[in-house]
């Protein structure tokens, strides 16, 4: 009896010994690209360094001090929120819906999760320059098609009041057919037996979405608003791309301020105080969002 105990035992610690050795490869690439430049990078938030000099000075609080008073931050800060604000509600809304469209039985629903998922594929930065083209106001196909129906038409990327808003669309549609996806996964994971039962209850459609499939697909959601969230406050590409940040800093997000005092002006020290600023921003608005879904979810 003690020597299978011990067999099992040994053969537990060997499964154990390979689950380590698979992994180590993966803890060193984590190690050594992400874990130890984001330490790094926090130490160098303390500092004044530019990426062209090897010379640091050490500043102690005084980057943090310039932030607060630096007014291109809170502007940038300001932009973020809106693009947060106009992409998340509208973004997962639309992607619940088209998945809902998308698991009923029609002909070739399989073609429609194919072209609305295609986007999520393809590359930030054509799609980018691919709307920046369609918006353009003397060849863009969208301001054509508005002046045949004797509509007015914009220089929406050159105004004030409208840039913003197209970045924001071009980001939900960009991201709508991933999370689409996601949603999928959650209706396919519903039991058909609710819906049977609600139908012999008499509960109609709508019944039906509000009281079994709002209910049960809470746990898709918060993933879904959770990314969101993250991925609004992370928006780079289409700004940069689309507006560099203009007109008059209209729609220069935290990231495109970072990459600006960091790869154009290198100052690289004050770019990471800004970096770390917007990583604590993200960490706090995640886990009020977990702790508001799990009290839902607990109701």
């Amino acid at each position: 009896m003690n020597i299978l105990n011990k067999m099992k035992t040994n053969y537990k610690y060997r499964r154990k010994l390979m689950g380590f050795l698979f992994i180590i490869p993966s803890m060193i690439v984590f190690l050594f690209f992400i874990f130890f430049p984001i330490v790094d990078s926090f130490r160098l938030s303390f500092y004044e360094w530019s990426i062209i000099s090897p010379e640091k000075t050490y500043l102690g609080l005084q980057n943090y001090n310039e932030m607060f008073s630096d007014w291109r931050f809170w502007n940038s800060l300001r932009n973020t929120a809106y693009y947060a604000i106009g992409y998340v509600p509208v973004g997962v809304s639309l992607s619940l819906i088209l998945a809902l469209l998308v698991n009923t039985k029609i002909k070739g629903r399989n073609f429609f999760r194919m072209t609305y998922f295609l986007p999520a594929i393809a590359s930030m930065s054509v799609i980018a320059i691919i709307w920046t083209f369609l918006l353009d106001p003397d060849i863009g196909i969208i301001s054509y098609y508005l002046k045949l129906f004797g509509l007015n038409t914009y220089a929406w990327l050159r105004s004030v009041k409208w840039a913003m808003p197209a970045v924001i669309l071009v980001g939900i549609w960009k991201n709508m057919g991933f999370n689409m996806v996601i949603f999928l996964a959650g209706l396919q994971g519903i039991s058909d037996m609710y819906y049977e039962a609600a139908e012999i209850d008499g509960a109609n459609k709508w019944q039906q979405f509000i009281h079994i499939t709002l209910p049960l697909l809470k746990p898709t959601m918060t993933f879904v608003v959770i990314m969101s969230v993250i991925t609004s406050f992370q928006v780079f590409d289409q700004v940069y791309v689309m507006t560099k940040g203009g007109p008059l800093f209209s729609t220069e997000t935290l990231v495109q301020y970072i990459y600006h005092l960091g790869f154009e002006n290198f100052q690289m020290g004050y770019a990471a105080t800004i970096a770390y600023t917007l990583f604590i921003i993200i960490i706090i608005v995640t886990i009020f969002q977990l702790k508001y879904f799990k009290m839902d979810l607990d109701n």
